[in-house]
């Protein structure tokens, strides 16, 4: 028989999703925050490998969770080609699990399913925190993958009673709409016009915009504000005359002022990296406040983070051994 040191685990998309749900992910999330707040996880910066079609984007990091040191490599590659060209996936990749103690290798696993998932669960999370307690009307810019999530993450956190999507694609906008509104039992519409932020208390921009379209004039007291879709220093979707108008907060700072909203804010002059109120790490783990006032603009820069990697696949790698879950295969 074999021993865990002799095996690595292997997990596929279709096997993590039956592992685990959304909730799961934000509890997982969450619950790396706040260890990190102690100070007790590892979050190197990510790396980035820049292709003539596309790029590789690998983010590590160690936590300590169930007794045990995980460490896990995401390796993420983006090829927005890939669907007209070849009919392939834009994003494809994997993510590595180790022990933290031995080096030995415990988990390979589909790294899709789970990127999207703690990405929406990172929103859930600030949005507990950040948004008013009363916040009825929510506003996603972007109807791809993220927008689904991101729409499912405020609802989880939110007392949401309807919902706009804005892209540009209406066809798009229109069919996620649709679906939303069907599973989160909501009136959910797609809009081409984003003045509908204005009579909104929350807004997720996950887009894979170059140019700012979200604008001070876009945006009401007491909002909060999930920036997603930025996550290289070519993506922007903040206009940096906001920043100086809200409560930042960031998942990292080095990471948020090298590829985030918060990288052109500082790159215009708008904003210094010292008013940045807090991380979502300090605010979950009560070191720093989160919402103060009703009328306050909050503005969570959201680059994404190993952390939520590591602490839903080793959530995902711990059930899967309790449930018999996956492929076994020796490295021997």
């Amino acid at each position: 028989m074999t021993s865990e040191a002799d095996c690595v685990l292997l997990l596929s998309r279709a096997e993590i999703e039956r592992l685990m749900d959304f909730p799961d992910y934000v509890a997982a999330v969450e619950s790396g925050l706040r260890t990190a707040a102690a100070g007790d996880a590892i979050v190197p910066p990510a790396l980035s490998i820049t292709l003539a079609d596309g790029s590789f984007h690998v983010k590590g990091c160690a936590l300590p969770m169930s007794g045990r040191l995980y460490v896990a490599i995401k390796s993420n590659g983006n090829f927005p080609g890939n669907p007209a060209r070849r009919g392939l996936p834009t994003v494809q990749g994997t993510i590595y699990l180790a022990d933290g103690h031995t080096g030995v290798p415990l988990a390979i696993m589909d790294s899709i399913g789970v990127t999207i998932a703690r990405t929406g669960a990172a929103t859930a999370v600030a949005a507990k925190y950040l948004a008013r307690a009363d916040a009825r009307n929510a506003l996603v810019c972007g109807a791809g993958v993220q927008g689904r999530i991101q729409l499912a993450a405020i609802k989880h956190a939110c007392p949401i009673e309807q919902a706009f999507i804005f892209d540009i694609d209406r066809e798009v906008a229109v069919a996620l709409a649709e679906r939303m509104t069907a599973e989160l039992v909501i009136p959910i519409n797609a809009t081409a016009d984003l003045g509908a932020a204005r009579e909104c208390d929350v807004i997720v921009t996950c887009t894979s915009s170059r140019r700012a379209f979200l604008t001070p004039d876009h945006v009401r007291p007491g909002t909060f504000i999930a920036a997603v879709g930025a996550d290289n220093s070519d993506k922007q979707e903040i206009d940096p005359a906001l920043f100086p108008r809200s409560l930042v907060v960031v998942d990292s700072l080095e990471q948020a002022a090298e590829i985030g909203d918060l990288h052109h804010a500082l790159i215009a002059g708008a904003f210094e990296r010292e008013r940045v109120h807090a991380s979502l790490a300090e605010i979950v783990a009560g070191r720093k406040p989160g919402r103060r006032r009703s009328d306050e603009i909050i503005l969570f820069d959201s680059t994404g983070l190993g952390l939520y990697d590591v602490a839903a696949a080793a959530r995902l790698y711990e059930r899967a051994v309790e449930r018999a879950v996956g492929q076994r295969l020796s490295l021997a």
